[in-house]
């Protein structure tokens, strides 16, 4: 299954953070949001999608920056940063809404594909 996700980075170098709602796989967990892939769907088209559904944001598919990918059978994750949006971001599909700095992310509990995207996501930060 492949899903796409975005880091999205605010003005003060903060990721937003989705809590997955308590009665779904992972529940309570925290997450980068996103969600699946439809077939024939290209991965970048798939996050303006999810992100619009989710967040009720409205991002361009040439504002997402591919950073990396995880997996953790049978998911195959890609991770996008993100630093530019109209709206607000809602939970409109999540218990509730955190934004923390990179290196605040670990201590939060994640589910298993998400947890390697961290180093990239500090690695790719750091880089500028």
């Amino acid at each position: 299954m492949l899903v796409v996700a975005a880091a999205l980075i605010d003005r003060e170098g903060r990721c937003l953070m989705q809590q997955r709602p308590r009665d779904r796989r992972h529940g309570g967990l925290w997450e980068f949001p996103g969600g699946k892939v439809e077939p024939g769907e290209h991965p970048a088209a798939a996050l303006v999608r999810e992100l619009d559904e989710e967040l009720a944001i409205h991002v361009a598919a040439d504002a997402l920056d591919p950073l990396g990918f995880a997996t953790d059978m049978p998911v195959t994750m890609l991770l996008y940063r993100c630093t530019a949006w109209h709206g607000t971001p809602r939970a409109l599909a999540a218990e509730a809404l955190c934004w923390e700095r990179p290196a605040a992310l670990a201590r939060l509990p994640m589910p298993p594909v998400d947890v390697p995207l961290l180093a990239t996501l500090a690695r790719a930060l750091s880089d500028g």
